[in-house]
């Protein structure tokens, strides 16, 4: 029975200049991508099949990544349940120049393992932890699988309206073969850049300059999108501070011969203004002033109260100056 140590999967990525932002660091959404790609290998070597991405924790950029520098992507099985996984990805960068090696980010992402016909199958080995190490890591992983599964059946994350919202952009497009890893199903990575695309223009046209992503809250991904229908993308500036915005994704699935809509997702990006030497430049201040506004405003409050201690415990943690 394999431990959690034998699910290992490394990936190694050189940053390209197709891979950067206007300021030269690796684009949002790419990494986000990457994230979703070590993932689902690691989950589907595992699993011995086809796999798709069921939820993505937290994700947070504590340290930017520049331009020919080089990416590592570790992804690891945490926890097995009868058709699901729960994988760990951890990511450093390095320049090369320099050789000091560094943790940029991490998250969780929970699989759901398919068969040929696209429905949950069940999982046929498990993990067996190899370590006292490892029992805690694989503890941890069923604790959040648990409590992941009761935000999803209590409905915590709930869809984000946008009809109303003064600065958004709206963004529809057909899922393309060339969109989905296997079978009819668009895979998670390109739905994440799309989602971090869409968030930047938002926030662009805001604050008038250069922006990059800080953080992407968890992700439940309720409704898969497939190859021939359109992806219809929603955005909302929800909050601002005094140099960060927050931005709500909202996307869903559309079959074009019967019009029928399914909700995808809902996603919450944390943007930052930049100067031109790359450090925080403040944004117009905004009054929400709809009884829409102010609940994305109210709720957005909080989300950014717990999002700002969770960054303080990774920069303290990364021996990063608070």
């Amino acid at each position: 029975m394999p431990t959690i140590a034998d699910t290992r999967f490394q990936m190694v990525q050189l940053v390209f200049p197709e891979h950067t932002n206007l300021r030269g660091t690796l684009y949002g959404g790419r990494m986000m991508s990457w994230i979703a790609t070590a993932g689902t290998l690691a989950a589907s070597r595992f699993a011995r099949g086809l796999v798709v991405l069921g939820a993505m924790d937290d994700l947070d950029f504590v340290t930017p990544v520049h331009l020919g520098e080089i990416v590592t992507v570790d992804a690891q099985v945490e926890c097995v349940g009868r058709t699901s996984l729960e994988v760990g990805v951890e990511v450093y960068s390095e320049s090369p120049r320099l050789g000091v090696r560094r943790r940029t980010t991490f998250s969780h992402l929970a699989f759901i393992a398919l068969d040929d016909r696209e429905r949950p199958r069940r999982i046929e080995q498990t993990i067996t932890p190899g370590s006292p190490a490892e029992d805690a890591v694989y503890a941890a992983a069923a604790a959040r699988k648990a409590a992941r599964a009761a935000r999803v059946r209590a409905g915590e994350q709930v869809a984000m309206p946008v009809s109303s919202a003064r600065h958004g952009v709206a963004i529809s497009r057909f899922v393309m073969p060339e969109d989905a890893l296997s079978g009819t199903l668009m895979f998670a990575g390109k739905l994440l850049g799309t989602l971090d695309e869409a968030a930047s223009i938002t926030a662009v046209r805001y604050s008038r300059g250069p922006v990059v992503t800080a953080s992407l809250d968890t992700v439940y991904f309720y409704h898969p999108l497939r190859i021939g229908q359109i992806a219809d993308i929603r955005t909302a500036l929800s909050y601002v501070g005094r140099s960060s915005m927050e931005i709500g994704v909202r996307v869903e699935a559309e079959e074009p011969r019967t019009g029928r809509t399914h909700h995808t997702c809902t996603a919450y990006l944390t943007m930052v203004h930049l100067r031109e030497d790359g450090g925080p430049a403040p944004v117009p201040p905004l009054a929400p002033d709809t009884p829409d506004e102010r609940r994305l405003w109210n709720e957005a409050q909080m989300r950014w109260a717990q999002r700002k201690a969770r960054v303080a415990r990774l920069r303290e943690a990364a021996g990063l100056n608070v």
